[in-house]
Order: structure tokens, then sequence, then C-alpha cells
């Protein structure tokens, strides 16, 4: 049983208790202090000053009172907001950071992901010349592939997501045509790592049907480093794609650091092209960019019919998107793309 006593006011309330107690001395004195002199109480203070003085030492604790309960509610929203104490942030913060990692490792247990692959066509003869495995998570709660990769690296567990996820792609590849070329999405960071040619040997699926694209999702300090694993991976025949070109500086950093053999034209690019002059000027910059530097360009996105004469006008000769065909995760759907000649499959996967 706990002993202690306690002093049933707060900090605030025996400040003000202090003031008060000092109010009413002050006010006590103003009326003995005459008394002294051998005059009347108040004798000196006329009768219309004798009304104000008075109030004003009685009202001094309720001003003071009516501040300190002013304080005290903003305190109080404050603290219900989020704003409180450092210690109770950073119990939350600790909180939700187990909640990730919870989340995380479940996935990574369970292996509760799937994928979707979609297409990536010839615009000149619309054949499927290859496609770009997405992951799907078919777990609670429903949130997007890029919050689940975010979530994983925030714990240091980004690459072994990444990892499960080009596992379960190359696997589901045993079923999608031959002659298709599958595209899988990696971070530097899992570049780097030594796993990723173990997995690839294991895997089974020809090099020279593999395109790695590299994403965003880090930021590269050293590009020495990273060149180098990629060439490593290139000399087996696989081949680097960057991703989201033209969305922002790291992605042009990528290509002129990485030499990559495709180049992905972000959708920011290619939506509303046929429209906007900026646009359709930036889209030719980089299809003499791509030409100069030996790589293929992909138009990423394409969803309209204006959006994909515009490109192919440009030079774009190979695109991706909904017009083109969405993701499926149906075996079925994906055999429908064998339906391309082997003359315009080689010719086209020599380009891209």
């Amino acid at each position: 049983m706990d002993h202690v006593n306690r002093c049933p006011l707060s900090p605030a309330g025996l400040w003000l208790l202090v003031v008060v107690y000092v109010d009413a001395a002050f006010a006590l004195s103003i009326w003995l202090l005459p008394m002294v002199f051998g005059q009347e109480p108040w004798e000196g203070v006329d009768g219309p000053a004798l009304v104000p003085a008075l109030g004003t030492v009685l009202l001094v604790p309720v001003v003071l009172h009516a501040v300190w309960r002013l304080l005290r509610k903003q305190h109080d929203e404050r603290a219900q907001a989020g704003i409180g104490r450092p210690g109770d942030c950073r119990a939350a913060g600790s909180l939700a950071a187990d909640e990730v990692r919870e989340r995380v490792e479940g996935v990574l247990t369970e292996r509760t992901l799937m994928t979707a692959f979609q297409p990536i066509r010839c615009l000149g003869t619309g054949a499927v010349i290859g496609a770009e495995a997405l992951t799907r998570f078919v777990t609670s709660p429903v949130r997007s592939a890029e919050t689940w990769f975010a979530d994983a690296a925030s714990i240091g567990r980004g690459p072994d997501l990444e990892f499960l996820a080009m596992e379960t792609a190359l696997v589901a590849a045993a079923k999608l045509p031959p002659h298709l070329y599958i595209a899988i999405n990696l971070s530097p960071a899992a570049c780097l790592d030594s796993r990723l040619s173990e997995i690839l040997q294991r895997s089974g699926v020809p090099a020279g049907r593999i395109v790695v694209e590299v994403t965003e999702r880090s930021a590269v300090d050293d590009y020495e480093p990273l060149a180098a694993a990629l060439a490593r991976l290139r000399r087996s025949g696989l081949r680097v794609a960057v991703d989201d070109a033209g969305a922002g500086f790291a992605s042009m950093r990528h290509i002129l650091q990485l030499r990559p053999e495709v180049i992905k034209l972000d959708r920011t690019i290619i939506a509303g092209i046929d429209a906007d002059p900026g646009q359709r000027a930036l889209g030719m910059a980089m299809v003499s960019f791509a030409t100069g530097i030996g790589a293929a360009l992909i138009a990423e996105g394409i969803e309209t019919d204006t959006e994909l004469t515009t490109v192919t006008e440009l030079g774009m000769n190979v695109g991706q998107g909904y017009l083109l065909g969405r993701p499926a995760v149906r075996p079925e759907d994906w055999a429908h793309w064998h339906n391309s000649s082997r003359r315009d499959v080689r010719a086209n996967v020599q380009d891209t």
C-alpha cells in the first residue's frame, strides 16, 4: 500500500492559492495601514475612488484564475492533438514502428503476395515483346505496393521484401510465353546485395530474358559500386533499365551513371503529351537522347489513342499502359500474348 501523502492541489493550483493570499494581504494592508497612524480605515481615499480601488484589489485573483484556466485549456488541446510531452511522442513512434515491423514480418513469413504481369508492346506491330512484373499484396490492411516496400525499407528489410517479390515473379514467369522478356523492379540497395546473383541462378530463367529496372526507392551516394554490380550481371546476359525517367533528377543521374540498355519514360511526361507542346518537346528530346547513348526507349502509361498516336509520331516504338494492356494475374490471360510472330519478336527484343 502506498502511504505517501500527496498534495491535493497541482503546482498551478498552489501558485494560484499563493497569489490569492498575497492579494488578500495587500487588501488587508490597505485597510489597516491608516490605523497605524491613528486614522480611520480607508481615510484619505474619497468616496468615488473607494469602490474602484476595492474592486481592483478583488479582481486580481479572478483575472489570474481566468488566465490559468485558459492556459490549461490550451495545454489539453495540444496534448489531444498529439503535441504533448516528448516522452509521449517517442512512445507513439515506437508503437508505430513495432506495428510496421509486425506487418512486414508477417508478409515475409507467410509470403502473402503474388505477381501481376503487364504487357510491353511494339507500337508498330502491336506484338507483345515483354512483361513487367508488378507485386500485389494479398493481406490486410489493403495498401499499395509502394507503401509496403517503403515500410520494409524503413525497418531495414527492404531488400528482403524485394527479393521475395522477385522470386515470386520469376516462378510465375514460367507460365509466360517463352519469347517474352521479364522486367523486374529493384532498388539500388537490392542490386548491391550479394544474394541477387544467387536468386537469378536458382530461378532457371535465362538471364537474357531478364531486365532489371532500377528504381528510385533510395538515394545513390556512390555510383561506382552499383555500376560494378550491374556490370557483373550484364556479363551473364541480363539487361538494365532505368525506370520513371524524366520524373526527377535522380532518374536522369541513373541514366548518365549506369548507361542502361532501356529507358522507361515516366507517365507524367506521357499523360496529355498530345495536347502539351512542352511535353512533346521533352519526349522528342528523350528520343534523341536515348538514340545518342544507344538505349531503347519505352513510353510508360499510355492510356488514350491520342497519346499513342503522338508518341508513335515522335519516334517511340515501344510502349506500355492501360490502353495496351492492363496488369493481369491469370496465366490464361498471359497466354493471349503468345500471338506475336517469331520474326517480330526477335527484331523488337533486339531493339529493346
